[in-house]
């Protein structure tokens, strides 16, 4: 009796290699790139930017000739304060989140309303990662806009200002505050449009809430009573006042620095997470 050998063979596997799953890093280089071949996008920047210049321009001349018509101690308190506020004005302000909301906004719609989000989540379908590079992307850009932004406008109000020798330099008290503050306006907004993108994912109406929330809201509530105040205190521009300004002498309802940062990151941290976990629930 023979022994048999029998050997055992197995199949070969018909399924391909996976492909590497990508990095997050692939990832922000793909978001950068696509940021910037959005058409909009540069025109977005420029013109945000165009705009705070010339309201912080025209403000920093109302002033220049505001201060010639004072009198000594009128003069001596706008170099003290006045300076502080015609560096980042409260128009360049609300110009810088406008903007910057609806840049935030353009970077989801431009492939959500093209349907190239589809590509996207197909290519690589851990979605939650690539709208987290998508919002690390649009923060670092917003935040060198705002950078920027708030530097040129210091420099061209200062500029205007020393003809009548009321310009002041970067070690003038609140300055450096307010220009951080007022760059810091920029992710924050931006962040609120890509929110409200992700979750209403039409372009008009989008533009529309962002501009309504960020703008027209907070123009209209009324500060005079505490729970007018309080709302108040919850908008984005005003948290930036509260930073970026001293607390006025007297008013009515106060409240304290540390508060206005934590609106700002409230703020931050649902908008991140409405444009995260909206991608993960809802298909396309």
């Amino acid at each position: 009796m023979t022994a048999q050998t029998t050997s055992k063979t197995t199949p070969e596997s018909d399924e391909r290699p996976r492909e590497p799953e990508a990095r997050f890093s692939d990832l922000l280089a793909s978001e950068w790139i696509k940021l910037w071949s959005l058409r909009s996008i540069p025109w977005a920047f420029a013109g945000t930017l165009a705009l705070i210049l010339i309201i912080t321009v025209t403000g920093a001349f109302a002033d220049a000739q505001h201060y010639t018509g004072n009198d000594e101690k009128g003069q001596a308190y706008f170099r003290a304060f006045g300076t502080v506020s015609a560096s980042f004005n409260t128009g360049a302000a609300t110009m810088l989140i406008v903007g910057t909301g609806a840049i935030g906004a353009i970077t989801v719609l431009g492939e959500y309303t093209t349907g190239m989000i589809r590509t996207t989540f197909t290519a690589v379908p851990a979605r939650r990662s690539v709208m987290a590079a998508k919002a690390a992307v649009t923060i670092a850009a917003a935040t060198a806009l705002g950078v920027v932004a708030a530097l040129l406008s210091f420099g061209a109000a200062q500029t205007v200002l020393s003809g009548q020798d009321a310009g002041v330099g970067f070690g003038h008290p609140g300055i450096v505050r307010l220009l951080i503050a007022s760059a810091a306006l920029a992710p924050v907004a931006a962040l609120v449009g890509m929110g409200l993108a992700a979750l209403i994912r039409h372009s008009v109406l989008t533009i529309v809430v962002t501009i309504a929330l960020l703008f027209v809201i907070p123009s209209v509530i009324n500060g005079q009573s505490h729970f007018g105040a309080s709302l108040l205190h919850m908008t984005i521009l005003q948290a930036w006042r509260r930073i970026g300004y001293n607390q006025a002498v007297g008013e009515m309802w106060p409240w304290t620095m540390e508060g206005a940062y934590i609106v700002l990151a409230v703020w931050s941290l649902v908008a991140a997470g409405l444009a995260i976990l909206t991608a993960h629930h809802r298909d396309q």
